[in-house]
């Protein structure tokens, strides 16, 4: 049962910084027992960890990323900075469906070695857990092949991963045309089948006009909860659909993007619990001008979460702490708001606010011992590494 003290713990507890000066925390079995000033620790004559006046946050946690990939979409970041937009790209064969053939062509090893090299990555910067989307398989041979890579990575990484199926990401070409055709086989094929293997976690869509129609999203929400799989959702991002308000009616835990959304979609995500996964990646890259409605959102208290929204096209993203910057500058969200969104907030946006996101009693062990003055610095510095400890599970990560 490790002691660690000499800290100050950002504990994120209610969403707030909750400050513990000098505090102490002690582990065990992965979990913590007991948090508090160290003043007040119980006695103890296990090991004592000095933390040197660190600042104590929870582990980050990235709750919406497409990690797994093949080959990248570098030409076409040049193409939009010379004024073709993504929807044009995407008509030409570009965008998701790029990605889709270059994923499809690689070996689960080579997906592997890729998605390893960026999960690391995350890892030193402070993140503890991640999710990672499949969506650029688009069949059952290939979105089996992506669920597959997350789940090694939980295994041979020090990572909490939850594995979330994003089939109903873009239509393939083989379905050109036939959308309702592939929403079926969606439904009928790929997800009874990726759930009986123990691959899915979470079901996720894509509600926006060059993808599904809110009608074909509702299709696959029954299919989930049929399967008793908790859903999620891409609303909003270059289009109002409502998706949102759909996500809300079947008590998802997250709609993401959102810059389109109406406060008519804030007050349903408010009744039904649905995190707003905000993603300031995706909003840069695509030079987007339409900003989230924070206000209506913190008006009618919606949990606002962050997230890299890691993938080849929107938002090559590598770095947490450079999305809590974006979340400041781009959102005019506040340094307490950015890391809640990447602690406590990300945590329900997962379904794992129970056991992880804050520093509490019976919470996993997840955090970072950061070498800085005070926490607004985590938003602060525009990449770089700051100096930190990453425990895990109430160990110290070596990476």
């Amino acid at each position: 049962m490790p002691l660690w003290q000499h800290c100050h713990a950002a504990t994120m507890k209610g969403g707030k910084y909750s400050i513990i000066d000098d505090a102490a925390i002690v582990t065990d079995d992965g979990r913590i027992t007991w948090i508090g000033p160290r003043g007040d620790a119980p006695a103890h004559d296990d090991e004592v960890i000095d933390l040197d006046g660190a600042w104590v946050t929870p582990g980050f946690i990235d709750c919406h990323t497409h990690l797994v990939f093949g080959g990248d979409r570098s030409g076409e970041f040049e193409q939009r900075l010379e004024g073709v937009s993504y929807a044009q790209i995407a008509a030409q064969g570009g965008g998701i469906a790029s990605t889709v053939r270059a994923t499809r062509e690689a070996s689960e090893d080579a997906l592997f070695a890729s998605a390893r090299l960026r999960a690391t990555g995350f890892l030193r910067e402070g993140v503890t857990t991640i999710e990672v989307k499949s969506g650029y398989g688009l069949d059952l041979a290939n979105e089996r092949k992506m669920l597959k890579v997350a789940r090694r990575l939980a295994e041979e990484l020090p990572l909490t991963v939850r594995a979330t199926c994003l089939a109903a990401h873009a239509l393939p070409p083989e379905y050109a045309g036939r959308a309702d055709d592939y929403i079926a086989a969606v439904c009928t094929e790929m997800l009874p089948a990726l759930a009986k293997e123990g691959l899915v976690d979470a079901v996720d869509a894509f509600c926006e006009h060059l993808a599904f129609s809110p009608e074909q999203v509702e299709r696959v929400f029954r299919t989930a909860r049929e399967l008793g799989l908790p859903v999620k959702l891409h609303a909003e991002q270059l289009s109002s659909l409502h998706g949102a308000s759909l996500a809300a009616r079947y008590q998802a835990l997250s709609a993401d993007h959102l810059e389109y959304m109406t406060e008519d979609d804030a007050i349903a995500m408010a009744q039904s619990g649905t995190v707003a996964v905000l993603l300031p990646g995706a909003f840069y890259m695509l030079r987007e001008t339409q900003l989230p409605p924070i206000d209506a959102l913190r008006r009618h208290g919606v949990p606002i979460a962050l997230a890299s929204d890691l993938n080849p096209g929107t938002s090559p993203a590598l770095s947490v702490r450079l999305m809590l910057n974006m979340g400041c500058t781009l959102f005019r969200m506040t340094p307490e708001e950015t890391l809640a969104g990447v602690t406590i907030h990300a945590a329900k946006a997962l379904g794992l606010q129970r056991t992880h996101g804050s520093l509490e009693v019976g919470k996993a062990a997840d955090f970072v011992a950061w070498k800085i003055s005070r926490p607004a610095e985590l938003a602060y510095w525009l990449g770089g590494a700051l100096p930190n400890r990453v425990v895990r599970s109430g160990v110290d990560i070596r990476v």
